[in-house]
């Protein structure tokens, strides 16, 4: 069985139905809701692990229109802790469907946006919300320091 592929675009999270094999795109002002496959109607989960940021577009359109809070890893392949903190960010991914959704920024390829965003250490991670920088935390770091970095940050927006 091949891997639940997600590729995020301008508009939302394109994934494939588990069942049926349909196209399906979950837009971001409303991730945390539930959606359904268009063609078989199954019930289709929040992702369960780091997206992968490719273009500044879909990093703008994510931050900026997601229903929930964005935990941004900014990483580089050459980067030995960022390769370190790697399977933390992933365990942080899978204990939050419907609450935070998890982001990947290799600043290799996006290098524009770092230099915009003044990431000047890495690995970092910064949490966004309604295109807003909450908070954000150079290093590496276990997952239930990540996961506390991303809960206090949510509290402080809503609280």
């Amino acid at each position: 069985m091949t891997e639940r592929s997600i590729e995020p675009d301008d508009r939302g999270l394109v994934l494939t139905c588990p069942k049926c094999g349909q196209r399906n795109r979950m837009v971001y002002a409303r991730l945390g809701q539930k959606f359904r496959c268009a063609q078989c109607h199954t019930e289709l989960s929040s992702p369960s692990e780091p997206i992968e940021v490719k273009k500044e577009s879909v990093f703008e359109a994510l931050t900026g229109q997601s229903s929930l809070p964005v935990l941004v890893d900014f990483w580089a392949p050459w980067c030995g802790p960022c390769k370190m903190v790697a399977p933390e960010v992933a365990k942080v991914a899978s204990e939050g469907p419907g609450r935070w959704l998890v982001a990947k920024v290799n600043t290799e390829e996006l290098p524009g946006l770092v230099q915009r965003l003044r990431i000047n250490a890495i690995p970092l991670m910064a949490v966004f919300k309604a295109g807003r920088e909450l908070a954000r935390k150079a290093g590496a770091m276990p997952a239930s320091a990540i996961r506390q970095f991303v809960e206090q940050a949510g509290q402080a927006m809503s609280g």
